[in-house]
């Protein structure tokens, strides 16, 4: 689903201007003094973008935007991929945060930096600290994946697990700076830190200059905040797409709504983007530089990521696949040149494992039948030929003799087949003609004898 905005005058300078509020008074950070009223507000305009570029040139990589053949054949249109998930840190992180810290000033910089993050931000910020010779302190959630955890600190980031979620830990980084003095850097909702992510769109646009459309992951809002704010600077005719999950589709209801609300979050796959309240300061730029706003389900999450992998050869993160997504779906029409930015690649590989498998079958690129047939001998054969030779190949096969949920004088059996296609699954199951199909899902048949 979508909303589409009508943009300001595209002539107009881009400039926008927005209070980077906090509930929680008496924080020290790098973005503003707080008073009894909230954040001193802030501009944000190309300028602070390119100088944002120039101080993070030693350590952020200018990560390659690249056709792709096999999406742009699968789709009849010119598509191109923005690998950020090939940046340090794997993820786009690094930009912002090298920003934020570089323009810490001395006081600052003694005292340290402070954050609270699951994953990619805590990884930008510990890398950033460490190139700048500044201590880091870094709450995360006591249930953080394992391979980011040890990555944040193999940084050289002083890692504490406070709460059972984001929230808790985000409280306790906020009391760790009251009380130390170490300066907060917030992930999304700091003119700083949207300027360094901002430099995506820099590159982008000296990439592929002829860019007619790029989608971008929306989560906290601000990458595309700040790319969307480049972008239009520099090609005021590009069409800027956000992709948000449609589990928590915080700015879609923002911008619905005409103002920023938390909403309820629920499960999803693009944990990366699960942001339940928008920024103020961001939902002002993406109301202002944001064509529409659109969301993708977890399936076709899952789908994409599956993808890029078996055709772009791209380990990309759920959260930075949902662009993808939107275009094989149909969610977003491809128009002209279109680039797909893929924000991360940060992903536990035992996670991977169950993506992929579920994106596959969501793909029928494998399929799972429970088969009851008579406890009689070369039943299991018959089945087993059948599937085999119409091209299934068989991965795994469970003979099941006893339980309830079976007839007397009958056997389950669970076969798992390697398939081409949700058509060659109905080839398949059309070929165990001597059973019939009780119940079918994408992937999923139990069969039962006629």
């Amino acid at each position: 689903m979508g909303v589409k905005k009508r943009l300001p005058n595209r002539e107009r300078n881009h400039m926008v201007s927005g209070p980077c509020r906090n509930a929680q008074l008496n924080v020290r950070t790098h973005g503003g003094t707080l008073a009894a009223g909230g954040f001193v507000p802030h501009s944000i305009d190309f300028k602070d973008i390119e100088a944002a570029r120039s101080t993070g040139a030693s350590v952020v990589l200018t990560t390659p935007t690249l056709p792709s053949h096999s999406f742009s054949r699968m789709l009849d249109a010119d598509i191109w991929l923005k690998a950020e998930n090939l940046q340090r840190t794997g993820s786009f992180k690094i930009r912002g945060a090298m920003n934020a810290l570089t323009l810490l000033n001395e006081e600052q910089r003694d005292q340290g930096v402070v954050a609270a993050s699951a994953g990619n931000h805590a990884q930008g910020v510990a890398l950033a600290a460490a190139e700048l010779g500044v201590s880091a302190t870094v709450f995360m959630p006591e249930g953080a994946a394992i391979p980011k955890v040890e990555a944040t600190k193999a940084y050289g980031a002083e890692v504490i697990f406070a709460g059972r979620n984001l929230a808790e830990a985000t409280d306790s980084a906020i009391e760790f700076s009251a009380s130390s003095g170490s300066t907060l850097i917030h992930p999304y909702d700091d003119p700083r830190i949207v300027a360094g992510q901002g430099t995506l769109g820099i590159e982008l646009a000296e990439q592929v200059p002829d860019v007619e459309t790029v989608l971008i992951p929306i989560g906290g809002g601000g990458l595309i905040s700040g790319s969307a704010l480049a972008l239009k600077h520099l090609n005021p005719s590009v069409r800027i797409v956000g992709v948000q999950s449609s589990a928590v589709p915080t700015y879609l209801e923002a911008r619905k709504s005409g103002m920023p609300k938390e909403i309820t979050p629920l499960p999803t796959v693009a944990d990366g983007i699960a942001v339940s309240r928008p920024s103020d300061m961001c939902f002002e730029m993406i109301e202002s530089f944001v064509d529409d706003i659109v969301t993708v389900t977890d399936q076709q999450t899952t789908e994409a990521v599956a993808l890029l992998l078996e055709r772009s050869k791209y380990l990309v993160e759920p959260s930075g696949a949902v662009t993808l997504a939107a275009l094989l779906n149909g969610v977003v029409d491809a128009g002209g040149r279109t680039v797909a930015v893929l924000s991360g690649g940060n992903i536990d590989l035992l996670v991977l494992d169950g993506l992929v498998r579920h994106g596959l079958q969501s793909r029928g690129r494998f399929a799972s039948f429970w088969v009851s047939v008579p406890d009689e001998p070369s039943q299991l054969a018959k089945v087993l030929e059948s599937v085999g030779s119409l091209g299934g190949n068989v991965l795994s096969v469970d003979h099941h003799r006893e339980g309830t949920d079976r007839d007397f004088g009958t056997v389950k059996i669970h076969i798992t087949v390697e398939t081409r296609s949700t058509e060659h699954i109905k080839e398949i199951l059309q070929g165990l003609s001597d059973y019939v199909v009780s119940e079918t899902q994408p992937g999923r048949a139990n069969v039962s004898p006629s």
